[in-house]
């Protein structure tokens, strides 16, 4: 299978680039094909600006969805984001690889999202009407591919249990998971997610990349998380309001989006 890991850190001597590189050599020992996107190491250009749209007229005021819409159809967009989109058609399966820094990914990360998910590429696709709204939410142009983001933290796992300080780990990132992957058709599984990140020693990092080896082994085999499809009846068209009565007891915030 094609694998396709977007890696988000400045420092290749790290725990995350250790990570990486345990990651890559145990996916291309399981005989996959690996590419991994080094977003610092290229240089990436993280701001979405005029620049990516080098064919709208010079002077015109920049309507960001209708440029990204036209660039992406005309086949004129910046080399660099059409090379990322090409890798993400090519993949099976993408893993996002990053340190939570201020309960988010990094900037550079997010900047690849806002670039390389073009209007009529990764969202504005499908039929708008009474009875869908758009092919998004377990639809679009990812479906069937699956994803898995693979983070570190520094802060404790209690940290980030439902009374944690910090709020549950998933809370934290379902923009990520439900917004980023399940939106354009990604099925997602659970993260494998490194807490403490700072207090790591050799054996340690042995029992942690064991289990991201486990993982790895299990990434087309694993169950993904249930997220609801938009339109697989559960919520109201168009208001996209989740139909009363479907919540299990107690559900509420993000898991209403759990089936």
């Amino acid at each position: 299978m094609k694998i396709f890991i977007v890696y988000a850190h400045p420092e290749p001597r790290s725990l995350n680039g250790s990570l990486r590189d345990r990651m890559v050599a145990t996916l291309t020992a399981e005989g996959h094909e690996v590419i991994v996107s080094d977003l610092y190491a290229q240089g990436w250009k993280a701001a979405l600006d005029g620049a990516d749209f080098p064919a709208e007229a010079a002077g015109t005021r920049l309507d960001v969805v209708a440029a990204s819409h036209r660039a992406f159809a005309e086949g004129t967009q910046t080399a660099d984001v059409a090379e990322e989109q090409r890798r993400l058609l090519w993949a099976d399966a993408v893993i996002l690889q990053f340190p939570l820094w201020w309960f988010s990914m990094p900037a550079i990360l997010k900047g690849w999202v806002e670039r390389v998910y073009a209007h009529g590429f990764a969202y504005g696709v499908g039929e708008h009407s009474d009875r869908r709204w758009g092919d998004r939410y377990g639809e679009g142009v990812f479906a069937g591919k699956r994803a898995m983001l693979v983070v570190t933290t520094g802060g404790w796992s209690e940290h980030y249990l439902e009374r944690g300080i910090n709020g549950p780990i998933d809370d934290l990132l379902f923009p990520i998971q439900h917004g980023i992957l399940f939106y354009p058709g990604f099925s997602v599984l659970d993260p494998f997610v490194v807490y403490r990140a700072s207090k790591m020693d050799a054996q340690r990092f042995e029992s942690v990349a064991t289990e991201l080896d486990r993982r790895l082994s299990k990434l087309f085999v694993d169950a993904p998380i249930a997220y609801r499809p938009q339109n697989g009846g559960d919520y109201e068209i168009p208001s996209m309001r989740l139909k009363e009565g479907l919540e299990q007891a107690g559900q509420q915030g993000f898991r209403l989006h759990r089936s």
